[in-house]
């Protein structure tokens, strides 16, 4: 299934509903406008928004960003975005969700609704009590967030999503680039963490490059089952026992 006519759910109802949603504790983007000072000509705010969106007039803003010790004396770079942005960003989240949701497999389990890491940890203790023999492969992958390519992304949303301007509003979203100390820094892969928008996108890019990978490609070279259990960009894989067979020099 394809889907088109996407944007026509930025109305003023779902737009507000979005902003109710929001968290005003959370910092702040570049423009420093809080949730309680965006909210005190909200309906009006909330119509221009709009009027952006039908014109094509509307570019979301660079994202602030925040270092957040990880405890091994590095940091985890996080995005704060403007807060008309994280409205628009909230929207977009609800959309894909709707559209991807029922196509992830059923052992994703990082940012989706009604699972958490726990439940990851349940399905992995579940195949290893079943394994006698095989291999366990744990993968984490390096600042996966910061390394997605935008156009094999756009490339992956238009299999399913024929909502041009839909579309370019992501692309403008991924483009809006970094401001770090100053400095705009732009690139052409990476979607901030801390962004609403960016753990739905990692979830999509991961579920044709690494799951579909795994469940439909690897076994064809196997003798035998495999399993992945995958939170957000950390994986686990089992084979179950594992032959691999190449074929070539």
């Amino acid at each position: 299934m394809e889907f088109c006519g996407l944007i026509q759910h930025f109305n003023k109802e779902n737009l507000m509903r979005c902003f109710h949603e929001l968290d005003g504790k959370k910092a702040v983007g570049i423009d420093k406008v809080s949730k309680e000072e965006y909210s005190v000509d909200l309906e009006k705010n909330i119509e221009n928004l709009i009027a952006r969106m039908k014109t094509l007039k509307y570019y979301p803003a660079p994202v602030r960003e925040v270092l957040i010790p990880k405890g091994n004396g590095k940091y985890r770079p996080l995005g704060i975005s403007n807060i008309e942005d994280k409205i628009f960003q909230s929207m977009y989240a609800k959309i894909l969700s709707a559209i991807y949701e029922p196509l992830f497999i059923e052992e994703s389990f990082g940012f989706r609704p009604g699972r958490s890491c726990h439940d990851a940890m349940k399905s992995l203790y579940k195949y290893l009590n079943e394994m006698i023999e095989g291999v366990v492969i744990d993968i984490d992958l390096s600042n996966f967030f910061g390394t997605i390519n935008h156009r094999k992304l756009i490339q992956i949303l238009e299999m399913k999503i024929q909502d041009k301007t839909f579309i370019r509003y992501i692309v403008r979203m991924l483009r809006a680039g970094v401001l770090a100390k100053g400095e705009l820094r732009k690139d052409d892969n990476g979607s901030p963490q801390g962004s609403i928008c960016s753990p739905i996108l990692a979830n999509i890019f991961a579920h044709y490059c690494i799951d579909q990978w795994v469940k439909h490609e690897i076994p064809r070279y196997l003798h035998g089952n495999i399993h992945i259990v995958r939170y957000a960009d950390d994986t686990v894989i089992i084979a179950i026992p594992i032959t691999l067979e190449f074929s070539g020099s």
